[in-house]
């Protein structure tokens, strides 16, 4: 074990005193300092970097390079002095706890499954693990069990540093080949596994393990879950969102997804109704329309994308326009939103000459193009039935 990183000798570390071995500016505008010690701990093996500061600067990212650890700090600090080194330890402990339940619940689907934990990332918001193998909810709901269990029952998490001769009897969890001391971290009754991260002693610390959802992903599945204190604070969160659904709802929280359920019912029959009703408005409009062999322009209010698109359908497939395009908008905001259609000429030429005229956006296919245009309804109608005489 290198003595000279803190964290190895004890996870729990809060501040210690160092040496400046040295500080240089890096191409960032930031510094880039060396110590001969520290508590940091850089990025690797998918936790992230610890932060903090050094005497009163901060310290905003470590990482190792050529075996040594690289501070990155905010500003300079002089060479040779003593410093103290402070670290953010909620966020460290917060890391902690997250990279241990990382390990039960990896440790026991390797156990149950004999899948592979092939990609592992800390993030902010949520701690995510990809497997080479696919879990169904029962079972993923099951391994969640256990690792609570595991959690409960307060093991000691154990670190070793087994000789070479040890180690070829070990059997361990490794994404990769390894050389050199080779780090284990064991805990009792769920995992033994290569690591270079930082843990709790004991995983009652662990507080809680949540898994919270379960996607396929390169042929094996992708697991999002969060332990400890950021367990806590996502389920307070969730909570919250909850009641407020609720009381938009009118709903006790226990009755949420059923009054979600009867919401979306009554939305999909209110859309059908609106959309019965635009049809009965098409019907009437195009009843008034003349055929014609040109370009046809309609300017028409309140209309959405949908109806704007179904508008301009009908409006070509019944003769009203070799090109029709149906435009939604006003003078006063500048903006327009469109749909162009037809069956003998191409859209995506003419809403590309569109948008380029008209500081447009958008785009689709031969026979129909969406998008919105800046200008006025005048503007767009001379620059519509110019681009779309060429065709």
């Amino acid at each position: 074990m290198d003595q000279n990183r803190l964290y190895y000798g004890t996870p729990y570390v809060k501040s210690f005193m160092c040496t400046v071995l040295s500080c240089t500016p890096s191409k960032k505008g930031t510094w880039e300092a060396v110590f001969d010690q520290t508590g940091f701990y850089p990025e690797g093996g998918g936790q992230p970097y610890d932060t903090g500061t050094i005497n009163g600067i901060s310290v905003l990212s470590v990482h190792e390079r050529a075996g040594e650890i690289v501070h990155e700090l905010a500003e300079p600090i002089e060479a040779g002095i003593r410093a103290e080194g402070i670290i953010d330890w909620n966020r460290r402990y917060d890391l902690m706890q997250q990279h241990t339940g990382e390990h039960i619940l990896s440790g026991l689907v390797h156990r149950h499954f004999g899948y592979d934990n092939v990609g592992f990332h800390m993030g902010a918001d949520e701690v995510t693990i990809d497997f080479n193998g696919v879990l169904t909810q029962e079972q993923l709901e099951m391994l969640e069990d256990e690792a609570n269990e595991i959690v409960y029952a307060n093991v000691p998490v154990k670190v070793l540093y087994p000789s070479d001769e040890e180690l070829k009897n070990l059997e361990y969890r490794s994404k990769k080949e390894l050389t050199g001391q080779v780090r284990i971290v064991e805990i009792p009754g769920a995992d033994v596994c290569a690591c270079c991260g930082t843990h709790v002693e004991r995983t009652g610390e662990v507080g809680i393990i949540k898994t919270r959802t379960m996607i396929h992903y390169k042929g094996g599945v992708r697991i999002s879950m969060l332990c400890g204190r950021l367990a806590l604070l996502d389920y307070r969160n969730r909570l919250k969102d909850e009641i407020r659904i609720s009381n938009f709802l009118s709903a006790k929280v226990a009755q949420v997804p059923e009054a979600v359920e009867k919401l979306k019912q009554e939305s999909q029959q209110k859309d059908g109704h609106i959309g019965e009703m635009w049809r009965q408005i098409f019907q009437l409009k195009l009843a008034v329309c003349p055929e014609s062999h040109g370009p046809e322009e309609f300017f028409e209010e309140g209309m959405e994308p949908l109806q704007l698109r179904q508008f301009a359908t009908l409006l070509y497939e019944q003769n009203k326009g070799r090109i029709t395009g149906v435009f939604s908008g006003n003078d006063e905001a500048g903006l327009y939103q469109y749909a162009l259609g037809s069956s003998q000429a191409d859209m995506r030429i003419l809403s590309k000459a569109m948008n380029d005229r008209l500081a447009g956006r958008g785009g689709g296919s031969t026979m129909m193009a969406q998008g919105t245009l800046k200008g006025t309804r005048e503007e767009i109608r001379l620059v519509f039935l110019e681009e779309a005489g060429k065709l």
